[in-house]
């Protein structure tokens, strides 16, 4: 039995699934099987993995019709024998001390349920960057800090299997979201946090990624919170925390919304979430841009590429505005 079932859902990363597994076969930390999750895939991806796992016995394979990442993540670790779980995704890397690093500290730390760790953006603006802050000022992951901020836990971490059997695993009828949507849920039922800020493996953005689709993150965000909320029953400050990010998010959904409308010239619907964001912010560019889509629709959306200014102007009415109080995290 491995000491540790690296997880890997994939779905049509022919480019980028060598690369991951490659990763897994060179760590330092030896004592581990691969899982990985053909979800479906329509190219190459199923012919790289098979491929590994006929040269290294410790890569197994499974395939199924796609269903997601969260069905494909739970039919990995139903499949799993090891006592830890770590996840990789089937176009991220790590770095060769990710596992020894992310296991010892589950070993000298029985009290720790979930070690969250960082990695290097690739690809992308950020390309080169830390995902999140190295050093890292934020304190441990906690319900209350995970509520607060949807960056406390990164997607590479490494958990006990006891949480994935306590919470019933990823929820599959979330299709965005479903990382953030298990840890609160690990942290409702009281499992332990624990952050390692030091990048250990690199974190790739892609054109197609579910995170380049700005709108369906925001309504996936808000979905896992309203989803999230009854369990907070005896948590006032908890709800409150849960309340105002639903506020925030919802807003933020309003002026994403209105820009991809007047994107695709939909006048009718840029006016009706225009309308719907002036009762959240009555400031005056979110009110021109709501009578120009009431008066003059087709002179906001060419406003959106005029001379900077006018450009600034209307562009201030859809930026990201987070309420009193509220975080700031990305």
């Amino acid at each position: 039995m491995p000491a540790v079932s690296v997880i890997t859902p994939a779905y049509n990363v022919e480019p980028y699934i060598g690369q991951a597994i490659e990763s897994v076969l060179g760590q330092t930390f030896t004592d581990f099987e691969q899982i990985v999750v053909d979800d479906g895939s329509t190219d190459g991806t199923l012919r790289i993995v098979e491929a590994a796992a006929r040269n290294d016995r410790r890569i197994r394979v499974l395939r199924q019709n796609n269903q997601g990442i969260a069905g494909a993540r739970n039919r990995a670790i139903q499949a799993a024998s090891g006592r830890m779980i770590a996840i990789l995704d089937g176009d991220d890397v790590w770095a060769a001390d990710y596992l020894a690093t992310q296991m010892a500290i589950l070993d000298c730390r029985p009290e720790i349920d979930v070690v969250t760790g960082n990695a290097w953006f690739l690809g992308g603006r950020e390309d080169g960057h830390p995902a999140r802050p190295t050093p890292d000022p934020r304190p441990a992951p906690t319900l209350a800090t995970i509520l607060d901020d949807e960056t406390a836990v990164f997607i590479m971490s490494v958990f006990r299997r006891r949480v994935w059997d306590a919470i019933d695993g990823f929820d599959e009828t979330l299709r965005t979201n479903e990382d953030y949507d298990f840890w609160l849920r690990a942290a409702v039922a009281g499992f332990r946090f624990v952050r390692n800020d030091t990048p250990l493996g690199y974190y790739r953005r892609r054109g197609d990624s579910l995170s380049a689709n700005h709108v369906r993150m925001l309504r996936g965000i808000l979905q896992v919170l309203v989803k999230c909320r009854p369990s907070l029953g005896d948590l006032p400050a908890e709800r409150a925390v849960v309340d105002r990010k639903i506020l925030q998010f919802d807003t933020e959904r309003l002026a994403a919304e209105a820009r991809q409308a007047l994107a695709s010239h939909d006048f009718q619907a840029a006016r009706v979430h225009l309308e719907a964001l002036l009762e959240r912010r009555a400031e005056l560019p979110v009110r021109v841009a709501s009578l120009m889509a009431r008066r003059a629709p087709s002179l906001l959306a060419l406003a959106c590429n005029a001379p900077v200014p006018l450009r600034r102007l209307v562009a201030s009415a859809f930026r990201r505005k987070v309420p009193t109080g509220a975080s700031t995290s990305a």
